[in-house]
């Protein structure tokens, strides 16, 4: 896939998200249960102006779906972010992140369902599911890579929650708009709000998760909580931070990097060392937090799982 970038970007800007400030807490309070249960019951919110250590979560299911890979250290994690709703640097999420408030939160289900629309507290769009840790590879367009202990579930059984009908052959995704806390939308980087997307078929593979947490822990705020999307076969920028919207939809979503810059940013968004980004290979990657380079995996080493969703299509361009 042919990734490449605007002219006005620079290459270290792409991709941040990174602070550990004060978080909605998601506790599962039994067995398999996901609930906000933090003091007496209630999910906590708002940043005070002291940041705190992220929330544990316990009785995590260890997903077998996880990559045998060694993990990123937290602080690697934790450090080196992007969220262009805080600015287009790589530290600005871990500066600013803190003024975006989660409590309450909603998440707005509309489109092409059998279940009628509605607008889904957080606590009752988790309450259900059983929340796992999965270890996923994290491929960024600047010949990066990372590797995270995600905590979250398969999107796959939400969307089945909803009961899309057969007109919806794609899942479109929106980022809160709140430009009062998140400054980044005071400016002009990309259109806002962010919005990403999903063939249905790519929305339901198991590789597929909504993540609420990372190392056990609640995310922080540069991490786009209380419910972002991670999904490993394919770049980073897929991966849609603090969903307030999922929308079931006929067509192709424009996602914000297309409308952005269509020639240079396409919808699929798959990872192929083949087709060179315009300023660097894409055929090596350095992990963060490492010296050497290593040999880029087609679909970020995902191929066994995921190429067979493309086949017979041209991945350069459909990019």
């Amino acid at each position: 896939m042919l990734i490449k970038q605007a002219p006005d970007i620079r290459s270290s800007e792409i991709t941040p998200e990174r602070v550990y400030r004060n978080r909605r807490q998601f506790i599962q309070t039994t067995s398999g249960v996901v609930a906000g249960a933090i003091a007496g019951g209630t999910v906590l919110g708002r940043y005070d102006g002291a940041a705190r250590a992220q929330e544990p979560i316990p009785n995590l299911v260890k997903s077998p779906l996880s990559t045998d890979d060694e993990q990123n250290s937290y602080e690697d994690i934790t450090s080196y972010n992007n969220f262009y709703e805080f600015g287009t640097d790589k530290e600005d999420p871990a500066r600013y992140a803190h003024e975006m408030s989660i409590d309450p939160w909603s998440v707005r289900v509309e489109g092409e369902m059998h279940k009628p629309a509605a607008d889904v507290a957080i606590e009752d769009l988790l309450r259900p599911h059983t929340l796992e840790e999965r270890i996923y590879r994290l491929r960024c367009v600047e010949a990066w890579s990372m590797v995270v202990p995600w905590v979250g579930f398969p999107l796959g059984d939400l969307i089945k929650r909803f009961e899309p009908t057969s007109n919806a052959k794609y899942v479109k995704f929106e980022t809160l708009y709140r430009p009062e806390e998140m400054r980044g939308q005071r400016g002009r980087s990309l259109q806002w709000p962010y919005v990403e997307g999903l063939r249905m078929d790519e929305a339901m593979h198991p590789l597929a998760i909504l993540a609420v947490g990372m190392y056990g822990k609640t995310l922080m705020n540069q991490q786009g909580p209380p419910l972002r999307l991670v999904v490993p076969w394919k770049y980073g920028f897929k991966s849609i931070k603090s969903i307030v919207k999922i929308e079931f939809v006929q067509e192709q979503p424009r996602n914000s990097w297309n409308v952005s810059i269509p020639s240079e940013y396409g919808f699929y968004s798959n990872v192929n060392p083949d087709v060179s980004h315009p300023r660097w290979s894409q055929a090596s990657e350095r992990r963060i937090g490492s010296f050497f380079r290593m040999r880029t995996e087609p679909f970020n080493g995902y191929a066994d799982q995921v190429a067979s969703l493309y086949d017979g299509m041209d991945l350069a361009e459909n990019y």
